[in-house]
């Protein structure tokens, strides 16, 4: 998916999917000390931004092992 003005929009090249996948991958592992994630806490007045959404990923990386600061 991809932010474009006021909307998510898919992205349909398999090619753009995997280069932005191997984007994330490579900022994940070049933390050496340590990386802070922050997860907002959603805005139902904002269809791009709900809670709900939020809550999953939070909820994910909780489930694995990430600490709360």
């Amino acid at each position: 998916m991809n932010f474009t003005g006021t909307r998510w929009m898919n992205i349909n090249k398999i090619e753009i999917v995997t280069y932005l996948k191997n984007a994330y991958r490579v900022l994940l592992t070049r933390a050496r000390q340590g990386f802070a994630i922050f997860i907002p806490t959603g805005d139902l007045s904002d269809h791009t931004r709900l809670p709900k959404f939020y809550d999953g990923v939070w909820d994910y990386l909780k489930s694995i092992g990430l600490e709360e600061i």
